[in-house]
Parts: structure tokens; sequence; C-alpha cells
């Protein structure tokens, strides 16, 4: 990916670079400090109105996360740490989100979510945006966000994937982001049938293996997911995603509430060209489904 430099001119001096143009996905690496920097707000993903990093922790490392002005979710995607959240600390392990169901704190501006990690190569996501609203402090345990699969046997069997809801509009009103996961069954789509919405949506993709890859949609534009990739899908964007046969999708999904328009379960616009696929008869003589006249 290539970055915009400042430019020089006589004398020395930098001038300022323009804003970086706005981008749909992004291939990040971790620094040296182990930060791993998806969407700000003012990079090339702005458009998500949410700052989204991951961090890789060494053993015995503590992260504090607080803002006077924003919110903050922290999702442990693997490892074994402490999270301490207004007085209240717990243990949380996940082997892998391929393995284990999630643990999340989430807090109001004001609040402070402190991690320190148990072991070396942990990993935990942070979500952020601005919020001047106030609610109470929550740690997530898997039992809160259960895997239920969505669209199993359905399109030709091809588009199984479970999928959890950690947060929401319905579980917490008063925030502005949703948070959630989706695993796709190898060489199966989730996204599907292709819909859109007008909040904006960040997806982080993990895989099975390294080596394992798929493919991302964003509106006409497809793009190849891998393992630490991102999506970032601007509203009003179809965006069905694809895992290659042989390798579980893992998705970190992340939607920002507009004001006065949250985005709701129900909010699943699905494009017209493709609904005809919910109720259309499979004929197994052509291996096809049959379109209605």
């Amino acid at each position: 990916m290539m970055e915009e430099k400042d430019t020089e001119v006589s004398g020395g001096s930098p001038l300022p670079c323009a804003a970086e143009p706005e981008r749909v996905f992004g291939y990040p690496s971790f620094s040296e400090s182990g930060e791993m920097v998806l969407t700000t707000y003012d990079n090339a993903y702005r458009a998500m109105m949410m700052d989204i990093r991951v961090y890789r922790m060494a053993a015995g490392e503590t992260r504090s996360f607080s803002s006077d002005d924003e919110e903050i979710a922290v999702l442990l995607l693997k490892g074994s740490v402490e999270i301490v959240l207004e007085g209240v600390r717990e243990s949380a392990r996940r082997r892998s989100v391929f393995l284990d169901g999630p643990t999340a704190a989430h807090a109001c501006q004001g609040s402070c979510i402190q991690v320190e990690a148990h072991g070396d190569g942990s990993e935990i996501l942070v979500q952020k945006t601005k919020n001047a609203r106030t609610f109470a402090p929550r740690i997530y345990h898997p039992e809160d966000a259960p895997w239920r699969y969505s669209c199993r046997g359905a399109y030709g069997n091809t588009a199984n994937r479970r999928v959890n809801t950690i947060f929401d509009h319905d579980i917490q009103p008063a925030s502005n982001m949703v948070l959630g996961e989706v695993l796709n069954d190898p060489g199966n789509w989730s996204g599907y049938l292709p819909h859109h919405h007008v909040q904006p949506e960040c997806y982080f993709f993990l895989f099975d293996h390294p080596e394992g890859f798929g493919a991302s949609f964003v509106g006409d534009q497809v793009f190849k997911s891998v393992d630490h990739s991102f999506s970032a899908i601007p509203g009003g964007r179809l965006h069905p995603q694809a895992a290659a046969p042989g390798y579980q999708m893992y998705t970190c999904w992340m939607i920002r509430h507009l004001e006065g328009n949250p985005w709701l379960q129900t909010d699943r616009c699905e494009d017209e060209a493709f609904t005809w696929l919910h109720d259309a008869p499979f004929d197994e003589k052509t291996n096809a489904f049959v379109k209605p006249e």
C-alpha cells in the first residue's frame, strides 16, 4: 500500500499533505510496539467514524484505554488476559476466535478499561467512537453472545455461517456502535444475499490457517481478504463476503450508528436483483436454481 509523504520545497521545509484519499480496504501490519491501526477519524478510512486498532501483547504487558469523549470496546481475539473495568477484575482466555466465544469490555466516555496479558501473543481489538452519552460499563462473556447459524442449507448449502452479536442498539441503546462476529464455514458466503444499509461498517478478517483467503466485495469492487486485513464499507454499499474452500474465515463486524438513525437488526436491505433466490426451487437435473418468469 502506498503512503503519502510530506513534500519538501526549497529550503527543506515540508508542506503538509492533503487529506489522504479515502479507501475501502486495507492490509495493515503491527508496529514494533505491537499496534496495528485500522481506521481513525482522519486516515483513509475516516468514513467509518470509528477508531479501530488491534494490539499484540507480550506476557506481563498492560495497556489502558480511556477517553473524555469516546466510548470504548475491547474484544479479546486470542490469548489469556486480565481485564479491569471500573474496579471489576476478570480473567479471560480465548484459544482462538475459531474455538471459543467472545469476551469483551464496553465502557462510556470517562471510564477506563485496563488489559494485562498473561501470556505472549495475546491479541485484542479496540473499537472507539465519539459519544457524549453515559451508560453502565459491562464485560460480555461467551454465554452473552452465543454463536447461531444463519442461512444454514440455503442457496445450495453455500452460505453457512455462525453469527453472534456482542452488543447492538437493543442491548445497549446509549451506544453509538455495534460489535459482533461471524464465522464462515469453509468455502461459504456471508453477507448474502447481497445487502446494504446507510450506516458505515468495518469488517476485520482472520483465517484458521495463515495462508487462508477470501473475497471481500465493497460495492462493485472486489478485494482479496487475508489474515488481519479489513474492509471499510461506506453506507449504502453492497458487501457480501466469501471464504475460500478449505478455510474458515472470521469476521469482526463493527457498525457506527448515525445520529438519529441507529442500525437495527431489521435494517438489512437486500438487493432486489437477488431476492428471487429466497424461494427458488432447485433443479437437480440441471444443478441450478429455477428463476421465475
